[in-house]
């Protein structure tokens, strides 16, 4: 059974920084691209990064570009995000996703749901 598990939300000033993890398990973590995703109070989720099984094929949205970075650690079967700069438009719940394939290899960012499975998400609310 995937299990997704998100932790290190919280609140921060604007400017701030957090480091979110994501514990996977239940399935071969080095075999699925990965991604980050948010969803704002009234708001649909938002696909923030992918990074593909490999580490390599990293994509961001242009609103977190240069301040978010998505990384993986396959021997510990963990997912990070490391949020620079935050503001409060980055105010939301941020969930881990699997993607079932190794490669992300469709269009980016995706307009749809297209990964797997999701974990319970972490909130994270940066004030003014």
């Amino acid at each position: 059974q995937v299990q997704l598990v998100e932790s290190g939300g919280g609140l921060v000033q604007s400017g701030g920084s957090l480091r979110l993890s994501c514990a996977a398990s239940g399935f071969t973590f080095s075999r699925h691209a990965m991604a980050w995703g948010r969803q704002a109070p009234g708001k649909g989720i938002e696909w923030i990064s992918v990074i593909d099984s490999d580490g390599d094929g990293i994509r961001y949205i242009d609103s977190v570009e240069g301040r978010f970075t998505i990384s993986r650690d396959n021997a510990k079967n963990m997912l990070y995000l490391q949020m620079n700069n935050l503001t409060p438009e980055d105010t939301a719940v941020y969930y881990c996703a699997q993607f079932l394939f190794p490669s992300y290899g469709i269009k980016w960012p995706p307009k749809d749901n297209p990964f797997d499975a999701r974990g319970q998400g972490t909130q994270v609310t940066v004030s003014s």
